[in-house]
Order: structure tokens, then sequence, then C-alpha cells
């Protein structure tokens, strides 16, 4: 059985999902941020059974739809030059950047400090800044899921394997192999978020569908996580 897309009419809009059959006993629908929904669907389940639980759930989800997409305007694309502004573990940072005969960067104070032969080249400012983010990233991310899964020793789960990278549609995912991806971009968000992301997916490694069971779990090692996860939404990077 292939997945597919479809769409049915609520109201006076229509609704497009796409669909994914998984292994799994439940089926489970998903609004995301970017206005994506998604369902996964025990293989087997017929086309009409999927569409009449999409249209039973069609006010919950145009209620979802209507709440990311107050957030949607974002930010104009980045440029790159001196004063405009970037942020790390939530906090705002303007840029200066000048003529070095070596590429750095440093964070002081209110200001990303870029250093590069080539303060015009727009492209590499980028790069270095990437890199930099990268590198932290890794380094918070590491230290975070030490403290996240210390809180959670009561998971009883092997300590996970973490690997990095640059995502555009989620914050992090994790295999039943037992690693946990996270986006790189994660850490613009403020630690306590961050926190969310990685306990989130902690608990996927003991639950991996999002029953009642696994939010029971998560509410259990993080009581606020619904407030973590709303602050999240609502970071535009």
């Amino acid at each position: 059985m292939s997945d597919y897309s479809s769409s049915i009419a609520y109201s006076k809009e229509t609704i497009s999902f796409g669909v994914l059959f998984v292994d799994r006993k439940t089926m489970e629908i998903a609004v995301h941020p970017d206005g994506r929904v998604v369902v996964k669907a025990p293989i087997g389940t017929t086309r009409v059974a999927i569409h009449a639980r999409v249209a039973k759930r069609a006010r919950w989800i145009r209620k979802q739809l209507d709440y990311f997409r107050r957030f949607t305007p974002g930010i104009p694309p980045r440029r790159y030059v001196g004063g405009e502004t970037h942020i790390f573990l939530g906090r705002q940072y303007r840029l200066k950047v000048r003529k070095k005969r070596e590429n750095s960067i440093r964070l002081k104070g209110a200001y990303f400090h870029v250093n590069t032969p080539s303060p015009h080249k727009t492209q590499k400012v980028k790069s270095l800044l990437d890199e930099w983010y990268k590198e932290h990233a890794r380094l918070v991310f590491f230290r975070r899921l030490v403290s996240c899964y210390k809180s959670a020793k009561g998971l009883q789960i092997p300590f996970p394997k973490i690997r990095l990278k640059k995502l555009s549609k989620r914050w992090g995912s994790c295999s039943k192999s037992g690693t946990i991806l996270l986006n790189t971009e994660l850490v613009k968000a403020p630690l306590y978020c961050i926190d969310y992301v990685i306990m989130h997916e902690l608990c996927h490694l003991k639950v991996h569908t999002h029953n009642n069971g696994y939010y029971k779990l998560l509410t259990k090692y993080m009581p606020d996580w619904e407030a973590r996860k709303e602050r999240l939404e609502k970071i535009l990077l």
C-alpha cells in the first residue's frame, strides 16, 4: 500500500493532508508549524476510514492551522551584513563584520564579531556563521542531553547517540536504534525549549508513538512541556 496525498472540504476551505502507512495499531493526525497535515495510518487502513477520521477531526485541524498561521509572516531573509540581527539561545545579537587576515567569529556583549579577509562576501560570512552555530550546537546539545537524561533516568533507556543536521521541517527525531537527530537551528532557541525537544525524543525512545501513554510519560518528566512547546512554535528563525 503506497503513501498518498489527498484533501477534504471543510466549511469554506480545503484541508490538504498526506498519508503515511506505518507499522502501528492506531491512526495519528499531526499538524505541523509549516502547515503540513500528516496522517500516520496502520498498514491496511482503507482510504474511506482515513478520510472519515480526517473529516471527524477537521475542526481541530483547522484550529491548529489557524494557530500556526499567526506566526507565518516571519522575518526577511538574512543578508549577512553588519548590523543585522542573529539569534543564539533565544537572545538577539548584531553582526559586526571586519576585515582581518584570518577568519574568526567571537560572541561578545551584544555582538557577533566576524573577522574575515573578505567582509563584503556575504556568502563567506554566512558560511562562517553557520559553522559557528554547528560547533556550538554540538556542545550545547550534548550538555543538555546529559542533563535531561539524568532527569529522566526512570525511563531506563541506554544513553543515546546524538546526530546534528540542518532540517527544514522539524526540530528533532529519533530512531529505534537509539539515535537522536537534532536540528542545528535549535541552538537559536532558549535552553528550556532545547530541553523540551530532547526530552520529547528521549520519551520516544521508550514509547515510539504519540499515544496517551507517551504523553503521560512526557508529562511525568517535564510537566510544563506544553508551555515550552508553545514558546518554541513562536520562534521565528
